[in-house]
């Protein structure tokens, strides 16, 4: 249970450096969403395909990707708790990178409108 309590107050601490970035992607986000609730005929069924694509696509490659960026690799990983913290930031990649693909995704495949 400690390494958990340990996990969230390192993400906490690591997101109070981070809060002018994650402010900026929370505006744009914002706006991404905006513009494509705003556009006609939005493809949101069809977005949501793309977004899930987007996802996998993100998760796999943080998986790939993290180990080696923190100077390890997945042999190093021997513990529970590192492939929890592991799978956990390939799910949150994913999930921001579903949440950006899926407005432009609706926007990307949106239905004409009849004149």
């Amino acid at each position: 249970m400690y390494e958990i309590w340990l996990v969230m107050n390192i993400v906490w601490e690591i997101a109070l450096d981070l809060w002018p970035l994650l402010l900026g992607a929370g505006v744009l986000w914002v706006a991404l969403m905006v513009t494509a609730l705003r556009r006609r005929g939005a493809n949101w069924r069809g977005g949501v395909k793309f977004a899930l694509g987007a996802a996998v696509l993100a998760a796999v490659a943080t998986v790939l990707w993290l180990p080696g960026a923190t100077q390890a690799s997945l042999a190093d990983m021997a513990y529970w708790v590192d492939w929890a913290n592991l799978l956990a930031l390939a799910a949150g990649f994913g999930l921001v990178a579903a949440a950006f693909a899926w407005p432009l995704g609706a926007m990307a495949g949106s239905r004409r409108a009849a004149p």
